[in-house]
C-alpha cells in the first residue's frame, strides 16, 4: 500500500502524471481543485486582494485530501499540503500577504501538520517532483487554455511564473517528509508521448522498489492486470 504525492509548477503535467500513475499502480487519484475553484479567477484578476484567500481555500482541501490519502493508503495526489507554504511564501515575498496574513497562515498551517502526526500512517510513502523549464511551463499553460493563466491576459504573470520556478530548487532540496525523485518534465513529454511515458513509469516503479514499496516481482504485465481491470 502506497501513497505518493507529486510536485511541480503550474503547467509541469501532475494532474495528467497522477492520471496514468494511478491507473498503472491501480492505485486512487486525488486532484487539486482548480477548474471548480471559485477563488482562483478571483485572485489572478486581483492577486494583491485574494492571495491570502486562495491559499486558505487550497490549504485547505489538501488538508483534506492528505488526511483521507494517508487514511486509505493507497493513492496518488497531483499536488499536496507539503507544497503549500511555497507559494504562499512567494505571493507574501512579493507584498500580497499582510504580515498578520502571514502569521494566520503559518500558525493554521503549524496546526494542520500536528494533526497528520496522529494518523496511522504520518507520511506519503515518495514524492514525485516534476522539474520543468519556463518554456515547457508556458507551452502547457498555454495548451490547456485557461483564459486567466494566459500571459496576453495579464502580462505581469511572466515574472511570477519565473519566480515560482526558482523557489522549487531549495523547496525540493528542503524536503524531507519522504523519500522522493525527480522528473526530467522537459526532456521527457509523459503528458503526450506514450514512450516517454513508459519511461517515466519506468523511473518511479524502480524508485518504488528500491525504497521497498513495490516488491522485485511487479513488472509492465503485473500493471496490465490492472489496468485491463
Amino acid at each position: 500500500m502506497t501513497v505518493i504525492v507529486l510536485s511541480g509548477p503550474i503547467g509541469a503535467g501532475k494532474s495528467s502524471l497522477t492520471s496514468v500513475l494511478a491507473k498503472y499502480l491501480g492505485t486512487k487519484p486525488f486532484y487539486e481543485s482548480v477548474d471548480d475553484n471559485p477563488v482562483l479567477p478571483l485572485f489572478y484578476a486581483d492577486p494583491e486582494k485574494y492571495a491570502f484567500l486562495l491559499q486558505v481555500f487550497f490549504l485547505n482541501t489538501r488538508f483534506r485530501s492528505i488526511k483521507d490519502a494517508l487514511t486509505d493508503d493507497n493513492n496518488v495526489l497531483d499536488r499536496s499540503i507539503y507544497e503549500d507554504a511555497l507559494f504562499f511564501q512567494m505571493n507574501a515575498d512579493i507584498g500580497r500577504a499582510t504580515q498578520e496574513e502571514v502569521d494566520t497562515y503559518y500558525e493554521l498551517l503549524n496546526n494542520m501538520m500536528s494533526e497528520l502526526d496522529h494518523m496511522p500512517k504520518k507520511n506519503p510513502d515518495l514524492l514525485v517532483h516534476i522539474n520543468v523549464s519556463y518554456d515547457t511551463m508556458l507551452k502547457r499553460i498555454q495548451k490547456r487554455g485557461r483564459p486567466y493563466e494566459q500571459l496576453s491576459y495579464d502580462s505581469t504573470l511572466e515574472d511570477y511564473y519565473k519566480r515560482l520556478l526558482r523557489y522549487y530548487k531549495p523547496w525540493y532540496e528542503k524536503y524531507d517528509y519522504s523519500p522522493k525523485m525527480e522528473i526530467n518534465g522537459d526532456k521527457l513529454d509523459f503528458v503526450t508521448n506514450e514512450d516517454d511515458r513508459e519511461i517515466v513509469l519506468d523511473q518511479i516503479v524502480a524508485k518504488l522498489k528500491e525504497i521497498g514499496k513495490l516488491p522485485e516481482s511487479w513488472s509492465k504485465s503485473t500493471a496490465q492486470i490492472q489496468i485491463d481491470e
